[in-house]
């Protein structure tokens, strides 16, 4: 369809929405909705046949305009809170879920790559580690108990402390994204290297069981939360990198808004896998292995659920699929 023709068919309908906008016409929020789905439809077309032209530059404006429409409008009868989490991050999620996966990706390529130096090069741990955790860990297995160095101080402390630096790293994934994402690169490369040596290190002392028992109990809302504060950081720097039709000012401000919501959905997680490790990680050697495994179950099965599974369920209602 030649582009005049496409505009002359569909005008009418934009003009529509215009005209809701600016809320000199009142309609329902499903009538919105449909409307939205319609304006996204014909953004899709002209962004295959007109990349170029105006008026898919005109329809992208109307289309993230429909979209805060449409949402807003849902969200008068609903909870602030509820509405953030079970809507707006789920579809944020769904929108960048290709950043999401990349995150996954790269965290695992690099742990396998630290899986394979560590048996590969004995001196490997030591290097990523550092001699005084190795030095002391080793005592600590010698003695029967393993994961005795995570067991000192308060559990208030050890809480408060863990925290502190878990969401100082993340927030850091986070920002290091200003810098077109390579700054987040590092931070993932480095702890999905980390993780991965220090799983190999005990597994070569013959401690692969408590490590498993005394780490993934807390790490497994932590390091799932590292991964996806390290999306956050990507959709910053492909805001920069790859504004598509809009200016890349305005593409580097919606990126940083809608990367910022997916971080701070992070919080909650981080904050109970601090509490995790101040109060529970603690008694893993006492602790039945079935209850011990429940939690670490339960943690990836409820995490993954949410970033991976929810985002789909939510976009299908609200008309995305």
């Amino acid at each position: 369809m030649r582009e005049v023709a496409f505009i002359k068919q569909n005008k009418e309908k934009w003009l529509e929405f215009e005209h809701i906008n600016s809320n000199k016409k009142k309609n329902s929020p499903d009538d919105i909705a449909n409307l939205h789905i319609k304006i996204m439809n014909d953004l899709v077309y002209a962004q295959t046949y007109y990349p170029k032209s105006k008026v898919t530059l005109y329809l992208n404006k109307l289309a993230k305009t429909s979209f805060d429409k449409v949402y807003h409008s849902k969200r008068r009868d609903k909870n602030v809170f509820l509405y953030f989490f079970f809507d707006k991050v789920p579809l944020l999620s769904y929108q960048y879920r290709k950043y999401i996966y990349l995150s996954f990706i790269i965290f695992f390529c690099f742990f396998f790559i630290g899986i394979l130096s560590t048996f590969n090069d004995a001196t490997f741990a030591r290097q990523v580690l550092g001699n005084n955790y190795v030095n002391k860990t080793l005592e600590n297995i010698e003695s029967g108990d393993a994961m005795a160095i995570y067991k000192g101080g308060s559990n208030w402390g050890t809480f408060i402390g863990i925290y502190d630096n878990n969401q100082r790293v993340g927030l850091n994934m986070f920002l290091s994204g200003l810098f077109v994402g390579i700054g987040t690169v590092f931070y993932i490369v480095y702890n999905g290297i980390m993780v991965a040596v220090f799983q190999a290190f005990f597994y070569q002392n013959n401690s692969f069981f408590d490590s498993i028992k005394g780490i993934w109990i807390h790490g497994t809302y932590e390091i799932f939360g590292m991964i996806i504060e390290a999306a956050a950081g990507y959709i910053i720097g492909a805001s920069i990198l790859f504004p598509g039709t809009l200016k890349r000012i305005e593409s580097f401000k919606i990126g940083v808004k809608n990367a910022f919501y997916i971080f701070i959905s992070t919080i909650p997680f981080t904050i109970i896998a601090a509490f995790l490790e101040g109060y529970i990680t603690r008694f893993s050697n006492i602790m039945p292995t079935i209850f011990c495994f429940a939690i670490i179950i339960f943690s990836l099965v409820s995490i993954s659920y949410y970033y991976l599974v929810l985002p789909f369920y939510v976009a299908k209602k609200h008309g995305l699929r």
